[in-house]
């Protein structure tokens, strides 16, 4: 059975409905970076999402190509992410959309290294007939954040931020945000076949001790 990163690293992956407490470890990722409203049709964040699985899939599928990448094991590709912050405010704002400096990404195995990384990009932008020369390779250690799991609209995700302050400011913590520590999404849901009042969003924040 394919290792499937959802099931096997729960803790990141499928919290609670109810905030808490988690230190995440390093993580390397494909990334696209990115700024304003992801909803803009055939806009820059749906091109960088297209980028993202081109060469997530080129990864997966490598073996079929002739890269036999070390310590490769049979994987789903795992759920699209996003790091997103606004330049100067300490609270992000999830309705002002054209201020979104965002990175859109796809967790790595770490099996994958820099050099099978640039192989995908190559051949992923051959074989789709698609510029794939914004993704990089990315590593991002989150440290001490907040995170639960929120069932609803994108834009209804204030009120499971607003339940997060809360439990904070019980536990003696506060938000984190920065140019380094970022608002982070993980969805769980295809936006194209799930509605939004049943989508799963993980929403994580960096915190700090106050």
């Amino acid at each position: 059975m394919a290792f499937d990163f959802k099931k096997e690293y729960r803790e990141f992956y499928l919290p609670k409905g109810a905030p808490e407490l988690v230190t995440v470890p390093a993580m390397n990722y494909i990334a696209v970076r990115g700024r304003g409203d992801p909803n803009e049709e055939g806009g820059a964040y749906k091109q960088a999402i297209g980028v993202l699985y081109a060469v997530a899939y080129t990864l997966r599928m490598s073996g079929r190509s002739g890269r036999n990448i070390e310590g490769f094991f049979d994987y789903v590709v795992p759920p699209l992410e996003g790091f997103w912050r606004q330049e100067g405010r300490e609270k992000f704002d999830n309705r002002d959309k054209a201020a979104f400096l965002w990175t859109s990404v796809i967790r790595l195995p770490d099996f994958v290294t820099e050099a099978d990384f640039a192989w995908a990009v190559e051949t992923a932008s051959q074989k789709k007939d698609l510029d794939c020369s914004a993704a990089e390779f990315l590593t991002v250690e989150e440290g001490l954040c907040v995170q639960m799991m929120h069932v609803g609209s994108y834009d209804s995700e204030a009120r499971s931020i607003a339940l997060m302050d809360g439990f904070l400011a019980e536990k003696g913590y506060a938000v984190d945000l920065s140019h380094l520590r970022l608002h982070h999404e993980i969805y769980l849901s295809d936006a194209r076949r799930v509605p939004p009042e049943r989508r799963k969003t993980v929403i994580r924040q960096p915190v700090r001790k106050i």
